[in-house]
This record gives C-alpha cells, structure tokens and sequence, in this order.
C-alpha cells in the first residue's frame, strides 16, 4: 500500500483547522476582558440558550471582503456573529449571537448577510428569533455598505412583526442605528451594569448639549427599565438573563398560526379562592396588591410580569390557567390608586397587542378610578397615548376576559377591555363600583344647587352620597343591561375563568379587509 497521503484525509484535516479557527473566538486578551467584564463570549450564550447539543451553525467560514484602512489584512472567519438554529425545550428557534472579541462586534456587509439568512428562515419557517446583542455599531472601515446593511435587518424586522416571536438580548453596547432593531422587537432583555443602549452617547450628548452624564445613566439597563420603557426584563447578570429568555418562550407559539404551548397542571381549575375574600379592603379608598389577586388565580401563583419596573401603576404579564397560556393586564390600586396614565397605557397598550399577535387569551382585571388628571399628561397627550390602549382591545380578536374587582369609572373602564370594545366575558366581584365617576364628583355636580341651598351643606352632601353609593356604586346596574355578564363570588374566580377560557378558545373572528388600521401612535 501507498505511504501517500489520501487528498480527501488532506482536506478533511485543513476543515477541521479551518472550523477550530472558527469556534475561537478573537484572542486570549479580548475574551479575558469580556468575562472581567462579567460577560460571555458569543458561543458560551448560545449554550446558555439552546438545548445541549442542539445548535446547527451556519456561515461559520464567512469571512468579510471589504478593503482600506488596512481590513484587507484581517480577515476572521465568522466575521464577529454566531448565528444558527437550534431547540429550546424541544422547540426551534433561530439565533444569532455578535461576538465582541471580534471588530467588537461591529456590523459590516457579510456579518449583516448572515443575519438576513436567518431572519429569513425563522420567518419562513415560523419559529421565534433571538438576538444576542454585544456590538459597537455600523464598521466604520465600511461605510455606507454597513448603514445599508442595517436597512436589511430592519426591513426584516417588521416583516417578521407578529409573525414570529422576536426577541432581542443586549448583552453589551448598543448604539446609533443599532438601537433600532431591538426597538421593533417583541422583548428586549437588558443586565444589570452590563447592557447599554442609546442614540448618541455621552460624548456626544456632552458635545451638543453640554449635559455631563455616565454610560449608565444615559442608557443603562435601569434607565430603559424605569424611564425610558424600553427595556421589558432586567436581570443580574447574563446566566439570569438567558434562563429568563428561555422562560418566556415557554408562554409564546412559534408563531402566529399556532397556540401557545399547553402544559398539564396539578394545580385544580375548580380551586376555590379563598384567600381573595381578605385581599380587598372594605374602604374603597384602600390600597391593596393586585398582583396577589393575580397570584391567588392562576396556576400554581406562577406570574411572569412584563416591565416590572415601569408604569407600575398597571401590571401585565404571562401566566397559565388549566395549562393554558393567558396574558394578564390589571390596574395595580398601590401606585397612584391604579390610574391609566400616558405610561400606563402604552405599556398595557402594547402587551395587549403582542398578545393578540400570537393568540394569547387576554385577561384584564379592572380597579381604575379613571386617567391621571394634570397638565403634564394633557401637554404630554393623554389623549392619544390612552387611545393607543383603546385602539389594541378594539382591534384584539384573541379571546377576552375582563374581571372587575373594585373601580370601573368613567371613560377608563370602557378603554379597559369593557363588553362594550368587544370583551367576550365580562365578570365583576359584588365590590364592583360601576360608574361615571366617584360618589364624591358626582354628587356635587348633579346635587349642586340642592346642596348649596340645605341648612346643613356637609350633613345634605354626606346624605346624598350614601344614596348615590347605594345606587350606583355596585354592579348591579350594568349585569341588568347585559354589560357585566355575571357578579360572582371571587372565590369562584379561578373556576369561572378556567370555564370561560375553555369555552373561547374555539373563538374565530376576522377584521374587516383593510391594509392596515391607522393606529393613533
């Protein structure tokens, strides 16, 4: 036999050094600064991610091809992003992981063509997308080629709108025109100390306006969590943050043609809820934790809260009844008394519609007093930032549930998923105080003249309210007109629930034929 080598064994062993290449991330002194840092390379999040063993790479021998300013002369495989399929529980999603130990991660023409490929194959396919995102930026040694570039993945963005899941990870700086891919995502996870995001940074902010600011406080994770709104999860650090993203993909379908997924539970659908006869205080002026009210209901106390940290004065999230995914929007009566404000309602304004996207079934829980009176939310348009969260009911086709535990006054009750906008069941506690506004208000405009004209002013208005309270604050009046469908006991909350989403979820409605609505955004 021959000594000669095989010229296949030859190749196979010049692929083997070209893939090793490959999976290296950039040099030993780049990747010791990321995990200083407290971050992980590209590859070490994609594990994190995935199910073992289930990541399928693609494009890892791309190399860029641009030329001047010396790039010509550095050419690494993968050109800075991971990207590739793989499971999550089981289920496919696609991902695309930037490596900042490479151009630190910024984007060029050949790293964007590998994103293109695989927002086109998870939105042709139906399975979510996520983005881990740790990078600096268009590549400056490429031009306008890399601006357009971006283009691509933006256009892709809101095609892929809900049509897949999309959810977008910053694992580090996002700046300028990077910023906006995120933005038109579904999610956007953020760490703590970690993540940045923001148009222009505090140089330039420095430069224009003579602002002095930090990284942090300009676009750090608890900016966007607290003030911004743009940040829907925050975590400690990125093992946290990655645990969370798998998390939510448990209450999400692949797509919008399907279901979300279904788990068998032992907590009982019949369950009586006892402990929320405590949780109500009988002064309707009183605080009390809508988000235990939501614990007490759904499976198992299990509650996956969205923007935790803004707008706190409405609570949305996932949460499961029966097994089955339903997402929550409820005034929270412990911040400003659970008023719709301009944050309250864009917040609740978009959960509503991504739930409608992918057939999540709404449950809304009502304490509202009605919207946040003042100048500031008048000059900020309350009007039109309330309407948003009019408009996402109006337009909601999934199943729709409301349950009024205290409060429904005035024009915010109807915004809040009322029979009137198209809830399928509507549900209300005996506490329920269905009205046009407060005993208070309302006595002194109707009773005026009568109360100015008594002997006693404050002994007659005290008299008139009692009668106003007994006549209108309850939810009698609206179950007469059909408007509440049944006062229940709330300890039979769980098991009306559970009975009126298992009757919906063959609901089938269609909107009129239409380009698209005009949104008031």
């Amino acid at each position: 036999m021959s000594d000669t080598p095989h010229p296949i064994n030859e190749r196979l062993e010049q692929l083997a050094k070209l893939k090793e290449e490959a999976r290296a991330p950039g040099n030993e002194a780049s990747v010791r600064r990321q995990h200083e840092r407290g971050k992980l390379t590209a590859r070490e999040r994609i594990e994190l991610l995935l199910d073992p063993g289930s990541f399928v790479e693609l494009d890892m021998l791309a190399r860029h091809r641009a030329h001047g300013f010396g790039i010509e002369n550095n050419r690494p495989l993968t050109d800075g992003v991971v990207t590739g399929w793989g499971l999550v529980d089981g289920r496919k999603i696609f991902v695309f992981s930037q490596d900042f130990t490479i151009f630190g991660g910024a984007l060029g023409e050949v790293y964007a063509e590998k994103i293109h490929k695989v927002m086109d194959l998870a939105e042709s396919t139906g399975a979510p997308l996520v983005g881990l995102n740790d990078g600096g930026g268009a590549r400056i040694q490429e031009g306008v080629v890399s601006l357009a570039s971006y283009g691509g993945i933006f256009l892709r963005n809101v095609k892929a709108s809900g049509v897949i899941p999309q959810i977008s990870v910053v694992l580090g700086p996002c700046a300028g025109g990077a910023v906006y891919s995120p933005a038109m995502t579904d999610f956007i996870f953020m760490v703590k100390g970690v993540s940045n995001m923001y148009i222009t940074g505090p140089d330039v902010v420095k430069t224009v306006t003579g602002e002095e600011v930090t990284h942090e406080e300009l676009g750090g994770a608890l900016t966007h969590a607290t003030k911004s709104g743009v940040a829907t999860f925050v975590a400690d650090d990125e093992q946290h943050c990655i645990a969370q993203v798998r998390y939510l993909l448990s209450f999400l379908p692949s797509n919008n043609l399907e279901d979300p997924p279904h788990f068998e539970t032992t907590d009982d659908p019949e369950r009586s809820c006892d402990a929320l006869l405590d949780l109500i205080p009988d002064s309707s002026n009183r605080a009390y934790d809508m988000k235990k009210v939501i614990a007490d209901i759904v499976d198992d106390g299990e509650f996956f809260e969205v923007f935790p940290l803004w707008a706190m004065n409405i609570v949305c999230g996932y949460a499961r009844v029966d097994g089955h995914v339903i997402g929550i929007v409820g005034n929270q009566p412990q911040v400003l008394a659970g008023c719709l404000d301009i944050d309250a309602s864009e917040k609740a304004a978009r959960f509503v519609r991504t739930c409608d996207a992918f057939n999540v079934p709404l449950v809304t829980f009502v304490d509202v007093p009605g919207f946040l009176p003042g100048t500031d939310q008048e000059y900020g348009g309350i009007i039109r930032h309330g309407a948003k969260l009019l408009y996402a009911y109006c337009e909601a086709t999934t199943p729709r549930v409301q349950i009024i535990t205290r409060k429904g006054y005035g024009g915010a009750y109807v915004v809040m998923n009322s029979k009137s906008i198209g809830a399928d069941i509507a549900f209300a506690w005996p506490s329920a105080e269905i009205a046009v506004m407060g005993a208070d208000g309302a006595v002194n405009i109707i009773f005026r003249k009568d109360i100015e004209s008594a002997p006693d002013v404050e002994s007659r208005r005290a008299e008139l309210i009692l009668e106003y309270e007994d006549r209108f604050l309850n939810p009698y009046q609206a179950a007469e007109r059909g408007y509440v469908d049944d006062v229940i006991d709330p300890r039979d909350t769980r098991r009306m629930l559970a009975r009126a989403l298992d009757m919906l979820r063959t609901k089938r409605e269609q909107l009129p034929s239409r380009k698209h609505g005009n949104t008031p955004l």
